[in-house]
């Protein structure tokens, strides 16, 4: 039976922390319109920040609050998962 040398072992299983960090980022959020209130469900971008969005119900265009770096981080709760996974953030050091 082959097994995998220790240093192996040690590469997969920092590859296999790293990835369930970035699991635990939430990809998926619910943008609110600030001018009507309505919103919708959307998922956001793991590797991109996102500088516009049409409201579906108003057809109001966003952009993001002097401050932050898309309108996921100004119009919803969770921030865009490149913020998350900033040290601190998702359990990733």
């Amino acid at each position: 039976m082959n097994r995998p040398a220790p240093e192996s072992a040690a590469i997969a299983a920092d590859a296999v922390a790293a990835l369930g960090a970035a699991v635990r980022c939430v990809l998926t959020s619910t943008l609110t319109c600030p001018n009507c209130g309505g919103s919708a469900a959307e998922t956001m971008p793991t590797d991109a920040c996102v500088f516009f969005w049409d409201c579906p119900a108003c057809g109001a265009r966003l952009t993001p609050k002097a401050g932050d770096c898309c309108v996921f981080c100004s119009y919803v709760s969770v921030p865009c998962p490149p913020v998350q996974q900033q040290p601190g953030d998702c359990n990733v050091a």
